[in-house]
């Protein structure tokens, strides 16, 4: 069972939580850059992954995707990293981490997709309202720097990556609260470190003309 770390990856996708997330960890990583409608869908990609999509990890004989348990995963694999509260203090840790993997990631989809949800059944999707989904989100930030813990958790990352993306393609309300909290997380070594690499990855622009 080998324990290399590999990271699949496209600059241009989520990939980039997952990237900062393993700059957090501090550890030796492999980084598999795939191409949309190509690798991401060769044969040798979809038996890790069989949706054909990016970030995806192996390590120790394991597969892991999902950006929000790819970020739990790392916190879990490598401790010493003190990227997780411990076991008995982890309840507000599992539970804004997976708000921002189901009602933030639902509702920032649905707003992109300019999907129109009538009132009458905002009880069918898991985030009710854009307004709610952010009111409940601003409140468990008030007054702290950081969602789950008094230190940067894997919740901050994934929760801070959703607004910080949210709010630069408009599908998340600029609010101060979130707006400090971004700015913040964003000084953060590993995160400069992170954008620096995917940034490096990026395909350069067709030539005008």
């Amino acid at each position: 069972m080998s324990d290399e770390l590999v990271f699949y990856t496209n600059p241009m996708s989520r990939g980039r939580i997952a990237r900062w997330m393993l700059e957090e960890v501090g550890q030796p990583y492999r980084t598999e850059v795939l191409e949309y409608a190509a690798s991401m869908k060769g044969a040798a990609y979809l038996a890790i992954n069989p949706m054909g999509k990016v970030p995806a990890i192996t390590h120790r004989g394991q597969t892991i995707t999902e950006c929000a348990a790819i970020c739990a995963y790392l916190a879990d694999a490598f401790p010493e990293a003190g990227l997780a509260p411990p076991p008995q203090d982890r309840a507000r840790y599992y539970r804004w981490l997976f708000f921002a993997a189901g009602p933030v990631e639902q509702a920032v989809t649905i707003k992109a997709l300019q999907v129109e949800v009538p009132a009458e059944r905002e009880r069918m999707v898991g985030y009710g309202t854009m307004t709610c989904m952010l009111d409940a989100l601003e409140g468990a930030l008030d007054g702290r720097d950081y969602i789950a813990a008094d230190r940067f958790t894997a919740a901050d990352c994934y929760v801070g990556a959703q607004l910080n993306w949210g709010m630069m393609f408009g599908t998340v309300e600029k609010r101060p609260t979130f707006e400090a909290y971004v700015a913040r997380l964003s000084e953060r070594p590993a995160y400069k470190r992170a954008v620096e690499i995917d940034d490096a990855l990026m395909p350069a622009p067709a030539p005008a003309g």
